[in-house]
């Protein structure tokens, strides 16, 4: 997404959808990359057939991984801010795995402005309500309360 924002317009976006992202794969490769380096190998992320044999489709990512593809999503599902000198991720309030993410699917972010707090002289907190879509399924990968703080000058 290329379209800059104000912080006025974030503000006047409260309770508003304002952004889907693009669709991101999530193939075995990353997941087996992300076991390696959590050092998580539990079968049902690295091991197709013990996974069908526990009763899943194959295996499924990590659900840290599913969260932290929330920022892989940012790029193309948030208009980015004008004026911002730093940006961090501040946190979450709450957040939900809902379903699991099967190896070669793919994911995308709905970002709704729940809240714009402001800190001090040009310090503000955005809450997005984040929705992470798992294509072709019905139930979401999570849902989540995420805080990312904006310093501008």
């Amino acid at each position: 997404m290329s379209e800059a924002w104000t912080i006025d317009d974030f503000r006047s976006h409260v309770g508003q959808e304002i952004g889907v992202s693009d669709w991101i794969p999530v193939e075995q490769e990353r997941i087996d990359r992300f076991a390696d380096l959590t050092e998580d190998w539990a079968f049902v992320h690295v091991d197709a057939e013990r996974a069908r044999a526990a009763g899943l489709d194959g295996t499924i990512a990590h659900g840290f991984l599913t969260i932290a593809l929330i920022a892989t999503t940012v790029p193309t599902g948030l208009p980015r801010m004008t004026g911002v000198t730093m940006g961090f991720n501040y946190g979450f309030e709450r957040l939900r795995l809902i379903a699991p993410v099967p190896s070669g699917g793919r994911i995308r972010s709905r970002f709704a402005v729940k809240e714009c707090r402001e800190r001090g002289p040009g310090e503000w907190a955005i809450h997005y309500d984040v929705t992470m879509e798992i294509e072709g399924k019905d139930r979401p990968a999570l849902v989540a309360e995420w805080i990312i703080y904006y310093r501008l000058g």
